[in-house]
């Protein structure tokens, strides 16, 4: 017949004898073909190392390392003040975890226990794909978005997006093209009246 012990960090939490299973930990379960324990409702306390000790047929000690995570935080984003080169977006969650933006299938920036992770994106890169995604070993969590969405108060700040300013970058160049061709025409009809003024005086 079976004997042996599950212990947790030392202290026994469950006991196998020819009588049955004896817990000290409601949450410990045993199944008499397998040989296999269950622990469940797993809580952040039940972390550590666990030991079964078997003492009658294949006698043996093994020991395990248990981490129990939180599930990832959830990650949110949002827009700071942008550039002339691009929009500034800012990753944040609650508590702290592993944050990591994506462009499209790259990584673009990563750190270890944050509470927030920074990027730009540039202005001729608002096609692609970006999400930021919050993450331990055991769970993630991801934020996609609509990049042209949420950068575009940025666009129309840095004049992509604003129609006076795009008005007047053609404009401007146009108008000053006339006003040389302009200024050339008058250079040149003065000068053609001072040629045919001198040449009645030389007559």
């Amino acid at each position: 017949p079976e004997r042996g012990f599950l212990s947790h960090n030392k202290p026994i939490i469950a006991s196998v004898s020819p009588f049955g299973l004896d817990v000290y930990l409601n949450r410990v379960q045993w199944d008499r073909n397998s040989g296999l324990f269950t622990i469940t409702d797993l809580q952040k306390t039940d972390s550590g190392v666990y030991t079964i000790e078997s003492k009658t047929g294949r006698v043996f000690i093994k020991s395990y390392n248990l981490t129990v995570y939180d599930s990832a935080p959830t990650p949110t984003v949002k827009r700071l003040a942008g550039t002339s080169d691009g929009c500034r977006l800012l990753c944040s969650v609650e508590k702290r975890t592993s944050l990591l933006w994506y462009k499209d299938e790259e990584i673009l920036n990563q750190n270890h226990s944050v509470f927030s992770l920074l990027i730009t994106v540039q202005n001729q890169d608002q096609n692609s794909s970006y999400r930021c995604v919050s993450a331990n070993p055991a769970d993630s969590k991801t934020h996609h978005l609509n990049v042209r969405e949420s950068c575009a108060l940025n666009l129309g700040q840095t004049g992509i997006g604003n129609p006076r300013i795009r008005l007047f970058t053609y404009a401007f160049p146009t108008l000053c093209i006339v006003m040389i061709v302009l200024v050339g025409c008058l250079i040149k009809q003065r000068f053609l009246r001072k040629k045919r003024q001198e040449s009645l005086k030389a007559e």
